[in-house]
């Protein structure tokens, strides 16, 4: 009887052969994700730049994604402020043990500011930092050095300042459009504006002799508008017609008395009156 072994002997090689690769490329494929992880975040890192200082305060312009280096020290506190006005949701370190973190908080109001305040143990060190709040979020990273460290750190905002140079523009062509033709020195400003205070009350009133404009705040495109009646000397109100134009009511006469009312069971009133105390008379109703 004749047996054959060399069928299995060879196999066994193949399958050692075949099965190596899937090894060796899973490992050569992590190495690859790490080098570009490294990479993008290498690309995205803003690092501090002479000038970008003001005083001791390095300002970075802030972009969604971006990398904030700060370089800190030990007993130094380096100080990283938020916009006025945003609220602190969390902070969050990788490295918990060898850095002390806190918070604090400037001014009042509107100008109201939140600091938080870094502090490493000892030189040498790195880590990151992410920082959330009701506007955004940022994302540092810390380095600890023997001395010299960061004082303090914040951000101008180049796309909240070009949305608000675009807002005023529209802003400005509304108000061209509305006063097209009219002549500054027959403008008339002698109104007062009295009565509840609802998020659409008016800004100003004016009257250019002819016509009668009432400017709103930009809440009057993201709420119903406010019919505007005329009050004459009974106090009888009546409906008048009335164009709007941008963040304008354009009424097509003079009035001594008017109210913008909206709403049924809770009605709101603002009421809007012409004063006539040494001023020269002028047609109204």
């Amino acid at each position: 009887m004749i047996r054959s072994l060399a069928a299995p002997m060879l196999l066994a090689p193949c399958l050692f052969l075949a099965t190596q690769p899937a090894w060796a490329s899973s490992q050569s494929g992590g190495t690859a994700r790490q080098a570009t992880v490294a990479t993008a975040n290498r690309l995205a890192t803003m690092e501090p730049a002479a000038q970008g200082f003001l005083n001791a305060v390095q300002v970075y312009p802030f972009a969604d994604g971006a990398i904030y280096h700060v370089i800190t020290a030990p007993v130094r506190v380096t100080d990283i402020a938020l916009q006025p006005g945003e609220t602190l949701v969390a902070v969050a370190s990788g490295d918990t043990v060898r850095w002390v973190i806190g918070d604090t908080t400037s001014g009042s109001g509107a100008e109201k500011r939140t600091h938080v305040l870094v502090k490493p143990f000892s030189a040498g060190l790195a880590t990151n930092l992410v920082i959330t709040t009701d506007r955004r979020s940022y994302h540092i990273a810390l380095t600890s050095v023997s001395r010299t460290a960061m004082a303090a750190l914040s951000w101008t905002y180049p796309q909240e300042t070009l949305i608000a140079l675009k807002r005023a523009a529209a802003e400005a062509q509304a108000v061209q459009a509305v006063a097209g033709g009219i002549e500054v020195d027959q403008l008339h400003f002698d109104y007062a504006v009295s009565g509840d205070k609802p998020t659409w009350r008016p800004l100003r009133v004016f009257d250019d002799g002819r016509q009668t404009f009432i400017e709103f705040p930009a809440t009057l495109a993201v709420g119903e508008a406010p019919p505007i009646f005329l009050l004459d000397r009974e106090g009888e109100a009546q409906l008048v017609n009335y164009r709007l134009k941008g963040r304008f009511y354009v009424v097509d006469r003079i009035f001594d008395v008017a109210e913008l009312r909206l709403g049924t069971k809770h009605q709101q009133i603002v009421r809007i009156s012409r004063i006539t105390d040494g001023a020269p008379a002028r047609r109204g109703s």
